[in-house]
């Protein structure tokens, strides 16, 4: 079937509000060590800045496909990149980290609507299975860019201009992107469109962000405290209710049952093992390069590229061991690449002398991983599953993934204040533990290095070899949570699979797929 010119501009609009989505989540890691100086932002608000994007996504995107089905593909996705475009703007005339933090959380909204929007776009404007598969074999691509080069892309804006044009740039590629989809889009409805699964979304939303919020404020709050650990409850319940409301909704936006199907759940913990150590260590691993080793913005974005785009070029070679083994093989080995990759990257940083040619052999490897994990995981959720339960399925794929993320950029934040305020006690002997002392390793987890003092001792200025040396543990830790924690994926994800023939892909499903996150 010969693409027509409506078909390809459509294309084009599709692909770019792809490479927009794909470049706020990883252009931004690059300039948060310049948020922390210019807006004075402390670590915890770097750690909201990026979640609060990631949560944001995951109170749409099972939302979002009802909502298109029933008032138009075209018409819902435009006013989502139109909001992403508004937001991108908000972003980037932030006057402070609180409205920056709010203006994420509406562009992550508006990002997550827009993503899933796509995918039911490409589905319905490509009609032929061989035209919609090269597609979204481009749009694959085109997404893997925006993930892969971002923070090179980000580390040049800060270097040429200023930070604000990291999330200024997305508005004129939004009236581009609007544009273009007025111009070429068809529009499409499902007739029999379900119910929104409201209160399911509600509680899941509530969920995760009660989860990250302990992890992120726990330190200050106290773990066992009343307010803790009323928050902690308060999770737990809205948990326990989301399962029993989807269990009863007659429309749910997760169906359980489809745990039961081993190649999916071994498939699922795959999504998670990618998000539980690689894509979170992204938001923490400009500011090693940066504090650690003294490297400006555009030579911290050419080292992060080394870490994201092995990925990229590892799809067809995960695609050919798919066919030939089975997802029972590849996803666990991807998993435990990633992880031998974070072990690597930890030993690297740990040896004297150490910079970034050291930690390249390990962040190469754990690009490998990756590339080896996200084309399979992603073929076999929605692959192991009957064709009128793929669009469930690949919800609870991209849900467990943004999930993922979100409370693991938490827990890595709080391993690696952890790791500094264990270093700086080991160099610091004589300087007193407690709120003090973390407040000071909380700076310099955010990257600020210069001019450090005891708030408990202000007469007892902390030497840099003291800051450097507890730098590298904290990230050592890190890096090690980071790979043992996948290690254990990524035998469970073996394990759930079992044995035979569980985990074969068949031919028909092994399309090119998008890098999701």
């Amino acid at each position: 079937m010969k693409l027509t010119s409506r078909d390809n501009l459509a294309l084009v609009a599709i692909c770019l509000s792809a490479l927009m989505f794909g470049l706020e989540i990883s252009s931004v890691p690059v300039i948060l060590p310049t948020l922390e100086h210019v807006l004075q932002a402390n670590f915890k608000d770097m750690q909201w800045i990026m979640n609060a994007y990631t949560i944001a996504c995951t109170t749409v995107l099972m939302a979002t496909g009802t909502l298109a089905d029933r008032f138009g593909r075209r018409l819902v996705f435009a006013v989502t990149v139109a909001a992403f475009g508004v937001t991108s703007l908000m972003c980037g005339l932030a006057p402070n980290t609180t409205v920056l933090i709010v203006s994420r959380f509406l562009q992550g909204m508006a990002g997550g609507a827009m993503f899933i929007c796509s995918i039911a776009i490409l589905s319905n404007q490509f009609q032929d299975a061989k035209a919609r598969g090269s597609a979204f074999a481009v749009w694959g691509v085109i997404s893997g860019i925006g993930l892969g080069f971002g923070p090179i892309i980000g580390g040049m804006i800060v270097a040429l201009s200023t930070w604000q044009w990291v999330f200024l740039v997305h508005a004129p590629l939004a009236l581009l992107c609007l544009a273009l989809t007025f111009a070429s889009v068809k529009e499409s409805r499902d007739p029999q469109a379900k119910r929104l699964d409201l209160l399911g979304i509600a509680l899941l939303s509530a969920a995760v962000f009660g989860l990250t919020y302990y992890i992120t404020q726990g330190a200050d709050l106290g773990f066992v405290s009343p307010t803790a650990l009323g928050i902690a409850a308060a999770t737990l319940v809205g948990l326990v209710a989301f399962i029993a409301v989807e269990r009863l909704h007659p429309y749910p936006m997760f169906d359980f049952s489809v745990f039961r199907i081993r190649d999916f759940s071994g498939a699922i913990v795959g999504c998670i093992g990618m998000n539980f150590s690689y894509w979170p260590f992204m938001v923490y691993l400009p500011i090693y390069f940066t504090a650690s080793l003294g490297y400006n913005s555009t030579e911290t974005g050419l080292a992060v590229l080394a870490y994201t785009v092995p990925f990229l070029v590892m799809s067809p070679v995960a695609q050919y061991l798919l066919l030939r083994t089975s997802a029972r093989i590849v996803i666990p080995l991807g998993l435990f690449t990633i992880g031998l990759g974070f072990i690597a990257m930890w030993l690297g940083s740990s040896i004297e002398g150490a910079s970034g040619f050291t930690v390249l052999p390990g962040a190469l490897i754990a690009g490998i991983g990756l590339g080896l994990t996200t084309t399979p995981a992603t073929n076999m959720t929605t692959g192991s599953v009957p064709a009128s339960r793929a669009g469930m399925a690949s919800g609870i794929d991209a849900s467990a993934r943004l999930i993922a993320l979100a409370v693991n950029i938490a827990v890595m934040g709080f391993v690696l204040v952890e790791g500094i305020l264990h270093g700086l006690e080991k160099a610091l002997p004589g300087s007193p533990d407690g709120a003090d002392l973390r407040a000071v390793a909380e700076k310099i987890a955010a990257g600020n290095t210069a001019n450090l003092q005891d708030a408990a001792q202000p007469s007892l200025t902390i030497p840099a070899t003291a800051v450097h040396s507890a730098l590298v543990e904290g990230f050592g830790w890190v890096m090690a949570y980071g790979g043992l924690g996948v290690w254990v994926l990524a035998a469970l994800s073996f394990a759930i699979f079992g044995s035979g023939k569980a985990g074969t892909a068949p031919a028909s499903e092994a399309r090119a797929e998008t890098p999701v996150l």
